[in-house]
């Protein structure tokens, strides 16, 4: 098991482990925003469905050469974790589980099956990204797609840049304030977006 699947698998445990007897308390302090940001990622997966598809399939995903997955260290924040695992049935937190504890010899992404993420929500990160050639591709014959792709780019920092209180920094606070941490608390272990909440004056 690699670090990065350690690490993984540590906040996956630690959150299922917990959501239980902390969902109430998180959906009525975060459930508002939380229903705000899954109506944000349906508009974005029609954005991409739309536009990207039949592009991103053909080029990559099918010819085996995904520059979005191709990595096994994606990024993923504490709140994608505990997003997913409320909204995915328990028999898919356990498969995760048990890849997460499987040498990863693909060269991808471990998270990557068959039938693609196995993510229910899969990370903010990744939903956001769309590699140069797609975008050159796709924006240059409809320029109105590209400027609703930087809306929608804009928009995802209402939910995760914490120059003002955002869903991300909440779910991370509901579960410190319950005693569990973990090093994919970014908004409140990385230096730089510690930098930007002392800024704002949120710390």
């Amino acid at each position: 098991m690699s670090a990065y699947q350690k690490e993984q698998l540590e906040t996956l445990r630690q959150v299922r482990e917990r959501l239980s007897g902390l969902k109430p308390l998180l959906l009525e302090t975060v459930g508002p925003s939380l229903s705000d940001y899954l109506a944000f990622r349906r508009e974005t997966d029609r954005f991409l469905e739309t536009h990207f598809s039949d592009l991103c399939n053909q080029s990559c995903y099918q010819s085996q050469l995904s520059a979005c997955c191709s990595k096994e260290g994606i990024i993923t924040f504490f709140a994608d974790v505990v997003i997913n695992a409320i909204h995915s049935p328990e028999n898919r937190l356990d498969q995760i589980d048990t890849l997460l504890q499987t040498s990863n010899e693909s060269g991808k992404c471990i998270y990557l099956g068959s039938a693609g993420c196995l993510w229910e929500i899969k990370p903010i990160v990744c939903q956001m990204f769309l590699c140069d050639r797609a975008e050159k591709e796709v924006f240059s014959k409809n320029p109105s797609a590209q400027t609703t792709w930087e809306k929608l780019k804009q928009r995802k920092e209402d939910f995760t840049w914490p120059d003002k209180p955002v869903l991300f920094d909440h779910i991370e606070t509901v579960f410190l304030n319950e005693g569990l941490t973990s090093s994919l608390m970014y908004l409140h272990n990385s230096p730089g977006l510690l930098n930007v909440k002392k800024k704002a004056g949120l710390r």
